[in-house]
């Protein structure tokens, strides 16, 4: 081959890595896992002349090997501490699932400026209102009477909008989340005694048990449930990484929750169950988990027919959950079933609203999260009580193992690559939404877009 040739090949081959890293990095800053990022990148990789590529993806760094022919192309790529928008990981994965031979690094590059100069979903009112559907809900399942939804709802809105104000600064993330639950905590505990003044026939509020719902939209459930995926996987780099995040975030909310309970000298507790006849119960625990559900799917930027999908199939694996375990059955065996369910219907759900199954799964599953549990551990531990933080540790953490395992078991079940031990990214099975794209180009006689239309009904899913 002669010089230049060789010099053509190369800067082709650095301008199409080029493209594959920005796909990869946008997926990774948008929230997903390393799973799909290393999919997506395969796809549009192929597509673009590539014959193999390897990745390692962290949860703050991407570091690609590309090659074509005798070239290769190694890069590294920085991105920025994950926040979630699972609505651009949809639409990233439309542009992966639609990629076809003769793809050129222009045209990616293209559609992938369109995605960045999209508006989200919902304004700043919306999420905040969101945040107090979500954590309401959650102090409901909690056990929490009507005054303590309430005092959480207000103190979860003002909580969030503090978050969203103070990451326009670009702050340290753990100041941030540290900065929240103070607000939302110290809120909570406000609101509950200005209610109990207002409202001479309200209880005495249960701030012990209950203020720990407030802070309940700041649980890293997108961190923690990919990297679940990610170590079933044995993709120790992705998945150690994303548990570590998870667990930081944690930290930071649990300590800012401590400061305001040290403060009004509260030690966490738990709430006995509500009194309400079985049939009102079973409608008030559908409403509480539809919304809850909802609340987190708005929060995460997900489009409406996703999120009313994701509601609903929260709503019946949560019901279903507490039912079975106030008859007794194992908590675990319970959570590991919800969550199989879940997976399962955000499999079906998923194939029907060109959407991936993670945007629909995780808010179902983050209602199930053991915030409380987690929190008295930690409080516990702070307090120099270690077999309270034992005790109260082992059963959140037990609960999460339990949540994470029903969607794996899911995953394996539903996706052929999942059972394969190492992929090759260039060359992933075809996916379901590939398969109905050719068969409508098939029916229609046209070939299958190349170009991404952020108006087409193609089906993507993962």
């Amino acid at each position: 081959m002669s010089p230049s040739n060789r010099a053509a090949r190369d800067e082709n081959l650095a301008e199409a890595s080029e493209a594959v890293c920005r796909m990869g990095s946008m997926m990774l800053h948008a929230g997903t896992g390393s799973y799909r990022v290393k999919a997506a990148m395969g796809r549009v990789a192929q597509a673009l002349g590539i014959d193999q590529l390897e990745a390692q993806v962290g949860l703050t760094e991407i570091v690609v090997t590309t090659r074509a022919g005798r070239s290769f192309r190694t890069q590294v790529v920085e991105v920025p501490a994950p926040v979630v928008n699972a609505d651009r990981i949809a639409a990233l994965m439309r542009v992966s699932l639609r990629a076809e031979p003769g793809l050129s690094a222009t045209v990616l590059n293209r559609q992938l400026d369109v995605l960045v100069a999209n508006a989200r979903h919902y304004p700043t009112g919306a999420i905040v209102a969101g945040a107090a559907a979500a954590c309401a809900a959650f102090a409901f399942l909690n056990n929490g009477r009507w005054q303590e939804c309430l005092a959480a709802a207000i103190a979860a809105g003002c909580g969030k909008l503090v978050q969203l104000l103070l990451r326009r600064l670009h702050l340290n993330h753990l100041v941030i989340i540290a900065v929240a639950a103070t607000t939302a905590c110290l809120v909570y505990m406000l609101s509950a005694q200005l209610l109990q003044h207002l409202l001479p026939t309200a209880e005495n509020p249960l701030h012990e048990a209950a203020f720990t719902s407030a802070i309940l939209f700041l649980v890293p459930g997108f961190p923690l449930l990919t990297a679940a995926l990610d170590l079933a996987r044995f993709d120790f780099t992705s998945g150690v990484s994303r548990l570590l995040y998870a667990s930081l975030i944690t930290l930071a909310a649990a300590l800012g929750a401590w400061l305001v309970a040290w403060a009004f000298g509260l030690t966490p507790g738990e709430i006995e169950p509500l009194g309400l006849p079985a049939g009102v119960m079973l409608l008030v625990r559908v409403v509480a988990s539809f919304v809850g559900v909802l609340g987190f799917a708005v929060t995460f930027n997900t489009p409406m027919n996703a999120a009313l999908a994701a509601s609903v199939i929260g709503a019946v694996a949560n019901v279903g959950r507490l039912a079975a375990v106030d008859a007794g059955w194992n908590p675990l065996v319970c959570a590991a079933a919800a969550t199989t369910l879940i997976g399962l219907l955000a499999g079906w759900f998923s194939q029907r609203l060109a959407t991936p199954r993670i945007i629909l799964s995780v808010p179902a599953v983050l209602i199930m999260i053991p915030g409380a549990a987690t929190f008295r551990a930690l409080v516990a531990v702070i307090n120099k009580d270690p077999l309270s933080g034992l005790s109260n540790g082992f059963t959140a953490l037990g609960i999460v193992i339990a949540l994470a395992s029903g969607l794996v078991i899911a995953r394996m079940l539903t996706d052929q690559a999942w059972l394969s031990q190492t992929p090759s990214w260039t060359h992933m099975p075809a996916t379901h939404a590939q398969e109905v794209l050719r068969e409508r180009a098939r029916r229609t006689g046209r070939a299958q877009p190349r170009a991404f239309d952020p108006d087409g009904d193609g089906n993507g899913s993962s």
